[in-house]
């Protein structure tokens, strides 16, 4: 019972993760921190060999959810954010700061030091410098060559990076790589010859960063973890849709808030 359980959770964290993660500027990694998996996830990629049947079931049971989430919900939540954009911006917001705590704690130390305040502001500063790049800098089309595949390819290691560092946008760095409708349309059309090389990069790419991860996460987590952080902060300049105006300054206030004190709320709740 207990079992099913914990399946039905991690099946319903990956439903919200992947519904979450075609919206440019929302990080699924800081989603799957704020849902409390995400270091059971690096955990189960970089050390999949050790117990393949748990870590596969874990991955898969995820993995499924992501998959429907974003297949089924991410419509909805886009509707949403379309019909209501400041409220639900200021929402991302809120749920994205509450994410802050819970990391300084990860990362073991009671106090700043120069070395951790450096990694912060190292990992705001590199999330900042993607915001200035200009969308579309890298072109791919639907061209079925040697060429485009090995593209394709790329473009997919460049993506798992974004995956799984949080605060890095995995479908922004999609609409700097002049992919973000291309891929949107080749998921709703389901075309095979665009998706599996680029999924074949998110495979390849998502293997070799979570195993650098964990290992820095675990040998120097008080550089490591306010590094993260920082790439969390930075998150928050490409979801800032600017002041709210007229009764909205009443409405995004309460948005931001019922966001982090929501997300508060199952991260305690929440384990890894």
């Amino acid at each position: 019972m207990k079992q099913i359980k914990d399946s039905s959770v991690i099946f319903l964290k990956g439903l919200t993760v992947g519904a979450s993660m075609l919206i440019p500027g929302v990080s699924g990694g800081t989603m799957a921190i704020i849902l409390g998996i995400y270091d059971r996830l690096i955990h189960a990629i970089s050390s999949f060999r050790k117990d393949k049947k748990r870590n596969a079931f874990l991955l898969l049971t995820f993995g499924g959810g992501a998959v429907l989430g974003i297949l089924l919900l991410s419509k909805l939540i886009w509707k949403l954010v379309t019909a209501f954009h400041m409220p639900m911006m200021y929402l991302f917001i809120g749920a994205i700061l509450a994410s802050v705590p819970p990391l300084y704690r990860k990362s073991r130390q009671r106090t700043a030091s120069a070395g951790s305040i450096v990694a912060l502001l190292l990992g705001f500063g590199l999330v900042w410098a993607l915001s200035l790049l200009p969308s579309g800098l890298f072109q791919f089309g639907e061209e079925t060559t040697v060429w485009s595949y090995l593209m394709l390819f790329i473009a997919g290691l460049i993506v798992a990076v974004a995956l799984v560092l949080p605060g890095i946008s995995a479908s922004y760095m999609l609409l700097m790589l002049g992919m973000y409708d291309i891929t949107l349309q080749a998921i709703q059309a389901f075309h095979l010859a665009f998706l599996i090389p680029l999924l074949l990069g998110v495979g390849v790419g998502t293997i070799l960063t979570t195993g650098l991860l964990e290992k820095a996460m675990q040998q120097f987590p008080h550089i490591t973890y306010p590094l993260i952080i920082g790439f969390v902060l930075g998150s928050v300049l490409e979801v800032f849709p600017g002041p709210p105006s007229g009764i909205e300054w009443v409405i995004c206030p309460m948005s931001l808030l019922l966001g982090f004190f929501f997300i508060s709320y199952l991260s305690v709740h929440s384990s890894d």
